[in-house]
C-alpha cells in the first residue's frame, strides 16, 4: 500500500488519524511541522501528503513554495480548520489535489486519498505557486468549498466560464476571483451589465465606435472589449442580452475578433469572457430568447453560486463580516451581535441572499446607535427591508380579506388573475414599459405577455386589490 506523509501539529489528532490510515493498509509517516515534513520527504519514498495549513514555524503555504521546487512532488491534500476561501483557492492553484475542512468525515477523506493516489498514477502533479490578495468571499460550508475549488482549478486557464445563481449570491465576486487568480490579473477587469444598459447603447459600449458612425459620435470610442485587452470581460446578466448582440458575442468567442461600429476593419480580441446569469438559460433557449450555440460557447465551465438558504451555516460568518465592514465604513466601533439576534438572522428566508443580509446588517447598525446588535435592532432592520418572511403574512391577510368580503363563485380564478396582473405591472415598471425586456425578465414570450396585458385590460387598479 502507499506511503502517506501526515503533517499535523495536533499530536492527538494525528495519532488518531494515523491509526485509521494504518487499518486501511497505508504506511504513515508523521511530522509535527512543515520543516520536519520536508526532511522526511527528502529521505523517504512518499506517495501522498496530508498537510494542515496552520503549522508552527513554516506555514502550509510556505511549505508549498518549497514543494514546488521538487520535480517528484507527490499529490497534496490540504487539511485546515480555517476554511476561508482564499486559502482554498490558493491551495488548489498551487496544485493541491483537494481541500478539506476539519472536522471531516473519515469516509470522505479516505475516498479523497484513494482518488488522489489513483490520479497520481495517471497524471504526475505539477505545482504553480502564486499569491494574491482579493475581495472576500465568506463561507466554510460544503457548497462554498465546491465553489472555491472550481475557482482554483479554472482561474489559471483561459476557458470561458458561466456563473449561475440567484441575484445577490455574489456572482461578481466569483468573476473577480477568477480574474485575480489568473495570469491576466495585472490586466483590466471590465464589467458590462447586460440588463442595466439600454439595447441601443449596449452594442457601442461593448464594441466601441468610429467617429461619425452615428449621430452624436463626435470621436472614436473604445469599447469594453478593447479596454479589457489582455484581461477579463465580465458579462453580467447575459440572459437579458438582446439577440442581435448575442450573435456578435458568439462571433467574438468563435473567431477572437470584432469590429467597432462604423468600421470595416476586423480587430483581434485578446480577452477572457466570464458571463453570469440569474436566469434559466436552458428554458430561455426553449422559448427562443437565447441562442443555443452561444450557450454552449459560454458554458465551457459552469460555476453555480448557492443561495443563502442553501448554506445557512455560513450566515454567522457573513453577519460578523458585514458588521465589521459596515462599522469600519461608518467610522464607528464594532458593537458585536448577541446570540438571540444571530438566531433570528439564521431563521430568515433571505430571498435577496448575501446582498440582502449585508443591507440588513447596515440598517441594524444605524438603528443600534453604537449598542450591541440585539433582536430588536435586527427585527427593525428586517421590517424596513421587507423580507419575504414578512411578505407572506401580508399576502395571506390580503387573501383572507378578499375571501371574507368577496366570496362567491370562481373567486380562485379572480384572485389568481389579480395577482398575475400585479406581477405584469411590476415587471413593466421595472423595464420602463419595454415589453420585450419585461417578457425576458418574466421568462415568457413577448406574445404571451401581450396576450396577458390584453386579457387584464391593465386599467387602474382598485386599492383593495393591492396585497
Amino acid at each position: 500500500m502507499a506511503a502517506i506523509l501526515l503533517i499535523e501539529d495536533d499530536y492527538d489528532l494525528a495519532q488518531s488519524f494515523r491509526k485509521i490510515l494504518q487499518r486501511e493498509g497505508y504506511t504513515v509517516l508523521m511530522a509535527g511541522s512543515a520543516e520536519d515534513g520536508l526532511d522526511l520527504l527528502a529521505s523517504n519514498p512518499i506517495e501522498l501528503i496530508l498537510m494542515d495549513i496552520q503549522l508552527p514555524g513554516m506555514s502550509g503555504m510556505e511549505c508549498f513554495a518549497a514543494l514546488k521546487t521538487r520535480e517528484d512532488c507527490p499529490p497534496v491534500i490540504i487539511m485546515t480548520a480555517f476554511g476561508s476561501y482564499d486559502v482554498a483557492i490558493e491551495a488548489i492553484r498551487q496544485g493541491a489535489f483537494d481541500f478539506i475542512t476539519k472536522p471531516f468525515e473519515v469516509p470522505v477523506m479516505l475516498k479523497m486519498i484513494h482518488e488522489a493516489l489513483k490520479a497520481a498514477e495517471q497524471h504526475p502533479l505539477s505545482l504553480d505557486f502564486a499569491t494574491d490578495d482579493t475581495e472576500a468571499i465568506i463561507g466554510t460550508s460544503h457548497a462554498m468549498q465546491v465553489v472555491y475549488k472550481a475557482i482554483g482549478r479554472t482561474a489559471p486557464t483561459n476557458v470561458t466560464v458561466l456563473i449561475e445563481g440567484e441575484s445577490g449570491t455574489g456572482k461578481e465576486l466569483v468573476a473577480r476571483a477568477l480574474h485575480r487568480y489568473s495570469h491576466r490579473a495585472l490586466k483590466p477587469f471590465q464589467i458590462i451589465n447586460c440588463v442595466a444598459i439600454p439595447e441601443a447603447l449596449l452594442e457601442s459600449e461593448l464594441f466601441g465606435f468610429e467617429k461619425g458612425s452615428f449621430t452624436g459620435a463626435d470621436n472614436r470610442r473604445l469599447g469594453s472589449i478593447e479596454r479589457a485587452s489582455g484581461g477579463t470581460l465580465f458579462l453580467d446578466e447575459i440572459g437579458d442580452m438582446p439577440a442581435s448582440i448575442q450573435a456578435k458575442i458568439l462571433r467574438l468567442l468563435q473567431e477572437k475578433q470584432f469590429q467597432r461600429l462604423g468600421s470595416p476593419l476586423t480587430l483581434p480580441a485578446d480577452v477572457r469572457i466570464i458571463a453570469a446569469t440569474n436566469r434559466n438559460l436552458e428554458q430561455a433557449i426553449r422559448e427562443g430568447h437565447f441562442r443555443e450555440d452561444l450557450y454552449y460557447r459560454l458554458n465551457v465551465v459552469r460555476i453555480t453560486m448557492p443561495s443563502l438558504r442553501e448554506r445557512r451555516e455560513d450566515i454567522p460568518l457573513l453577519a460578523e463580516h458585514f458588521i465589521k465592514r459596515s462599522a469600519r465604513e461608518m467610522g464607528c466601533k464594532n458593537p458585536g451581535i448577541d446570540a438571540e439576534a444571530m438566531t433570528l438572522l439564521c431563521a430568515q428566508a433571505w430571498p435577496g441572499n448575501v446582498r440582502e443580509l449585508a443591507n440588513v446588517i447596515l440598517k441594524a447598525l444605524i438603528f443600534s446607535r453604537g449598542c450591541r446588535l440585539g433582536r430588536v435592532e435586527i427585527r427593525e432592520a428586517l421590517d424596513h427591508t421587507g423580507q419575504e418572511s414578512d411578505l407572506q403574512p401580508r399576502l395571506r391577510q390580503w387573501i383572507r380579506s378578499r375571501l371574507e368580503t368577496a366570496a362567491g363563485s370562481n373567486l380562485h380564478a379572480r384572485l389568481t388573475a389579480d395577482f398575475d396582473e400585479l406581477v405584469l405591472k411590476t415587471a413593466l415598471e421595472l423595464t420602463g414599459g419595454n415589453q420585450s425586456r419585461a417578457a425576458r425578465l418574466l421568462g415568457i414570450s413577448r406574445q404571451n405577455l401581450q396576450s396577458r396585458i390584453k386579457r387584464h385590460a391593465m386599467g387602474p387598479r382598485k386599492a383593495d386589490r393591492e396585497p
